[in-house]
């Protein structure tokens, strides 16, 4: 029988909260208890500074939820949140100049994490992310995805993955799904297809942190993430957290989806996460019947966009029914089709990103520290 809300919300109300002087239900630091599968995943505010001091307490409160009967796995994190009236522009914070990229847990051996972004949904980031991250599998590289759009996880379908998800060798991590030689985590794998996610943000900062640092994803060459569409919590988060190698952003040709990936440009630029390029899906459509092109939303919106702001353009990717097909079968184009034209356009933008990449363009760099003042 799985844990409940309550029976954990009772187990960890009288230990010490973050100021030692009350208990964590007195503190009224606790942000939020998720309870999915015998999954349980907690979150608390605390003030910014402390986390590392804090750090015992989170593994007290954890290693108590752990010992419930019922509890698969347990999941606590530590948030920040800036005070009410302030000002909720985030900046990175002033640094010597010698901050060296960091990892932690199930991300200690991954080479490099490449977020696939863009400033709104429906222009086909999820499908370019899973197509991506399997081109780069073509090229011999070691693939992980994560699926970061926590309220929409599409990853379990367009890799035809079913399950769940099972705890690691070492017993406290959980070890990653895997088809077509790539590893893939989501929150998807956690929750019922059907199933709301109705998290606020600190609830959301904290799975996509667990899902990262909690996964025993073992030696990587690269990890692609598939960012939810916006510049909100998600992004920052991660460009707080990890060592970003650079940011890939999706985008159709025409000028309404345009508009927002300039602003997913600018968020990253913010951030000082390199732009690896910008790709142009459903850039045309080619008819299944007669092979006709046709330039449904413009054509090289994209390319001129990214040429105007001087970030690499790794190319176009079409509109078609084998695309749609294969994603929504679970058998995407590049592992199932990759001699068609469709998966060559995917396997070339791969192949030009992890250039850029590993040419300087975009090479790993520090990841800044997000302040809230």
């Amino acid at each position: 029988m799985s844990v409940t809300q309550q029976q954990v919300l009772a187990a960890i109300a009288e230990l010490p909260g973050p100021d030692a002087s009350r208990t964590l239900a007195q503190s009224g630091a606790l942000a939020g208890v998720n309870v999915r599968d015998g999954k349980v995943f907690v979150s608390i505010n605390v003030e910014p500074g402390k986390v590392q001091a804090l750090e015992p307490m989170r593994g007290r409160i954890e290693a108590v939820i752990k010992k419930l009967p019922g509890v698969a796995a347990a999941y606590v994190t530590l948030t920040s949140e800036a005070e009410q009236g302030s000002a909720q522009r985030a900046q990175p914070a002033r640094s010597s100049g010698h901050a060296k990229p960091t990892a932690q847990g199930g991300a200690a051996r991954i080479g490099k994490i490449i977020a696939v972004a863009s400033g709104k949904g429906g222009v086909g980031k999820s499908t370019t992310a899973c197509n991506v991250a399997l081109g780069f599998a073509r090229q011999g590289l070691k693939v992980g995805v994560l699926d970061a759009d926590v309220y929409g996880p599409s990853m379990p379908r367009l890799f035809g993955i079913k399950g769940k998800p099972q705890m690691a060798a070492d017993g406290v991590k959980l070890a990653p799904m895997e088809n077509y030689g790539v590893k893939v985590m989501s929150i998807g794998f956690l929750v019922e297809d059907d199933a709301p996610i109705v998290w606020r943000g600190p609830m959301v900062m904290s799975a996509i942190k667990q899902l990262l640092e909690d996964v025993d994803w073992g030696d990587l060459d690269v990890l692609v993430v598939d960012m939810p569409p916006g510049t909100g919590d998600a992004q920052l988060t991660l460009a707080q957290s990890v060592p970003l190698a650079g940011a890939i952003i999706v985008s159709t040709p025409q000028d309404l989806a345009l508009i927002d990936a300039r602003r997913g440009i600018a968020m990253f630029q913010q951030v000082h996460v390199p732009l690896i390029g910008v790709v142009e899906n459903m850039s045309y459509f080619l008819c299944p019947h007669c092979g006709g092109r046709s330039d449904l939303f413009g054509h090289g919106g994209a390319r001129h966009e990214a040429e105007k702001l001087g970030v690499p353009f790794l190319g176009e990717a079409p509109l078609h029914m084998s695309i749609r097909e294969t994603s929504d079968a679970g058998a995407p184009v590049v592992a199932t089709a990759p001699d068609s034209p469709q998966a060559k356009a995917y396997v070339e933008i791969a192949e030009k990103a992890w250039v850029n990449v590993n040419a300087g363009a975009a090479g790993a760099r520090p990841a800044p520290r997000i302040v809230v003042n």
